[in-house]
């Protein structure tokens, strides 16, 4: 697994840990402080930046994560291919990429902005709040996967019938239909008409 500051453990002189810290954002998306990741889940939630990643293979299937168990939020669910928060400072799109390449091993062949999305969506499982300014992200992948088994529990790539079905029957992230629907004019423009989403 690559060490970045999101895996990585960080020793202060007292011998604490740091604190992952998020960005947070007015309603428009400006940031106006941090706070740390923990803190800004819980309810009712702070406002903060985040991003979600959509993949699609040749054949116009979406490529889906199974959150790991060990996940402390929403753990065994399945969601889109990639999500998480940017560091303070960092672009969207490069926590995006950085992100993928953590979580699944590979790189998006290509990848692009899809608009943005603000929710609010409390986890009935954890108690835990996702208030988030959501920055979508649309894109190709065509080299195979090596997944973090710290990150991700199992993958598939899906085509939009085969999402329904699974949807019905599987649990999914509580913020997965929305991220979604808000990046569809996306990903129809990338998959085309004929690939059904």
């Amino acid at each position: 697994m690559p060490i970045t500051p999101a895996t990585a453990t960080h020793s202060t002189s007292d011998g604490t840990t740091d604190a992952i810290l998020l960005e947070l954002v007015d309603e428009k998306g400006v940031t106006i402080g941090t706070a740390e990741k923990l803190a800004a889940h819980q309810p009712p939630g702070q406002l903060h930046r985040a991003f979600s990643v959509f993949l699609f293979d040749e054949q116009g299937r979406l490529l889906l994560q199974q959150r790991a168990l060990g996940k402390y939020h929403s753990p065994g669910v399945w969601s889109n291919t990639c999500c998480g928060h940017p560091y303070p400072g960092e672009a969207p799109f490069t926590a995006a990429a950085r992100r993928t390449f953590e979580e699944l091993g590979v790189s998006p062949s290509l990848l692009g902005e899809a608009g943005t999305v603000r929710y609010n969506h409390p986890d009935p499982a954890s108690g835990l709040v996702e208030q988030e300014f959501n920055h979508l992200f649309v894109g190709m992948v065509q080299a195979p996967l090596s997944p973090d088994p710290e990150e991700v529990e199992e993958t598939a790539f899906v085509t939009a019938a085969e999402l329904t079905e699974r949807h019905a029957q599987d649990p999914f992230s509580s913020w997965f239909m929305t991220v979604l629907d808000a990046a569809r004019p996306a990903i129809r423009e990338l998959t085309g008409p004929s690939a059904g989403w």
